[in-house]
């Protein structure tokens, strides 16, 4: 088919007889047709550019990447044999930039852990051994079940005790939380966990740094709780889990496959307070292995106290506020220090003048206009029993109380 070429083309003025002239522009454009094998039209960029090389079907690689992409025109920006820089970069935004979704850090790194915690030896043995066991399961003549469920109490540290065990190990994961397992869009949420699983396996490929794929909180996502309802995505996202068990090395986010894309096997982290509401097929043991985490007097004692060493707490001291507070759940401890900033932080509101002129003092200051110096407070075993003990009440308060049954007469006990 002829290709249509612009040539700029010389008109002479014509020699009007009247008095009105007309005025052209010396040069106006006229269309011709032109040979597609013509050497001057067909001009490669580069003879080692590899942007038009063609693949056996005849189609270059941007052609194949705008139709493994989920939109041609947003994802990709750009079209097959055409390269313009003004489609790259923050000219038109990072949304036309091919390579965008590559470039994007999706990874948790874990900077913000900076300090010296405790990490369980019953927890460091089972999170570790799943994951090295997924890494070599390959030369294993055993099958290797590609999720741990991590379960147990609230505010048991199970999120807190995994990222250390990451932050300890050098990994680099992938990390999704219950709610982005619901979508408007039907099928959405099980596409982004595929996305995400293929994400860490390029980290793994690309940077040559171990990862995974963490779901926080997957039964408040999947769970069936009640009268809760069944929905498409929960459905998805359950049958994906399961597809990526049985097969973690061919992973689809619906573009066409080829047989060179094989994704590497990257182990699956969940954590969830009860596991028996998620469907039984999931969690059966050849697809997830289970681990129950319940932490014992020692494993407490521990965590406390490198929770409060800054601080100067004895290990005594920390025996006497466990024992003051027995059967609470770790999370318990740390509101229990945060508590006893209150005061400290009400004087510091009362130092910059006070509740009313909080906003203007501290959001509108001028630039050389210094806010006075916060001074932690000092803590002490009475401080921190007596924000234990306003805590507790508290939890007892709200279970006592039940304004539901006020409000709500009909409501079962």
């Amino acid at each position: 088919m002829a290709k249509l070429l612009f040539l700029p083309l010389c008109l002479p003025t014509p020699n009007l007889s009247f008095k009105l002239k007309l005025k052209l522009k010396p040069q106006q454009f006229c269309v011709r047709c032109c040979d597609p094998n013509d050497e001057a039209t067909n001009k490669r960029l580069s003879k080692q550019s590899s942007w038009e090389t063609k693949d056996s079907e005849g189609r270059d690689y941007l052609y194949r990447l705008g139709k493994e992409a989920d939109n041609m025109n947003i994802a990709v920006g750009q079209r097959a044999g055409i390269i313009d820089h003004l489609f790259v970069g923050h000219f038109l935004g990072k949304d036309s930039d091919i390579v965008f979704d590559y470039r994007q850090k999706v990874t948790r790194s874990f900077q913000y852990l900076q300090g010296d915690y405790y990490i369980a030896p019953l927890f460091m043995d089972k999170v570790a051994c799943h994951i090295v066991k997924n890494y070599i399961s390959h030369t294993l003549t055993a099958k290797v079940p590609l999720i741990l469920g991590i379960w147990g109490g609230k505010g048991q540290g199970k999120t807190f005790q995994t990222e250390l065990i990451f932050r300890a190990m050098g990994l680099e994961p992938v990390i999704m939380s219950a709610g982005e397992l619901e979508s408007e869009n039907a099928g959405e949420p099980g596409r982004l966990i595929r996305e995400r699983y293929r994400t860490a396996s390029r980290v793994v490929q690309n940077q040559g740094k171990m990862s995974c794929l963490m779901i926080n909180d997957i039964d408040a996502g999947l769970g069936r709780f009640g009268f809760t309802q069944m929905t498409v995505n929960n459905q998805i996202v359950v049958g994906t889990l399961m597809n990526l068990c049985d097969n973690p090395n061919r992973v689809s986010v619906g573009q066409d496959w080829r047989e060179s894309d094989v994704t590497n096997r990257i182990p699956i982290i969940v954590t969830g307070n009860d596991l028996s509401t998620i469907y039984a097929p999931l969690i059966r043991d050849g697809r997830m292995d289970k681990f129950y985490w319940q932490p014992n007097r020692e494993d407490i004692l521990n965590i406390v106290q490198r929770m409060y060493e800054k601080d100067g707490i004895s290990r005594d001291e920390v025996e006497k506020i466990v024992n003051t507070f027995p059967n609470q759940a770790l999370d318990f401890y740390g509101a229990l220090r945060s508590r006893t900033y209150d005061k400290s932080i009400l004087k510091w509101i009362d130092d910059i003048g006070g509740a009313e002129n909080f906003a203007s003092n501290f959001l509108k200051r001028k630039k050389d206009k210094n806010l006075p110096v916060f001074i932690p407070p000092e803590q002490t075993t009475e401080a921190l029993l007596e924000s234990g003990y306003s805590l507790l009440k508290e939890q007892e308060l709200i279970m006592e109380t039940k304004l539901s049954k006020e409000y709500m007469k009909n409501i079962e006990d």
